[in-house]
């Protein structure tokens, strides 16, 4: 199944507790890829609860597929002076096994 980054990013970029997002696929031994997620929470947002809370509003939203297997906070996004987002400074993740 194709998973476009993009239509997950649509998703999360209009929740109220995001402030900036970025997904990427991640290799999966037995999937190929699995979304991940790099979420900028709003400032005063603690990240306690927010994956299930961002899991269970994205479940409403767009196929159960699609949802991120993972979401890692960050402080900020890595972008160029002009505001492009570079996936390619993303940290990176190790390939899931199973």
């Amino acid at each position: 199944m194709n998973i476009y980054p993009q239509e997950i990013e649509n998703e999360l970029a209009v929740h109220e507790d995001i402030a900036d997002v970025a997904v990427v696929g991640r290799a999966h031994d037995e999937l190929g890829k699995i979304p991940v997620a790099f979420v900028m929470l709003s400032d005063s947002v603690s990240e306690e609860g927010m994956a299930e809370q961002l899991t269970q509003w994205l479940g409403e939203r767009i196929a159960k597929f699609k949802i991120p297997r993972e979401f890692h906070f960050v402080d900020e996004l890595p972008r160029t002076p002009t505001g492009k987002l570079v996936k390619r400074h993303l940290p990176d993740l190790e390939p899931v096994t199973g």
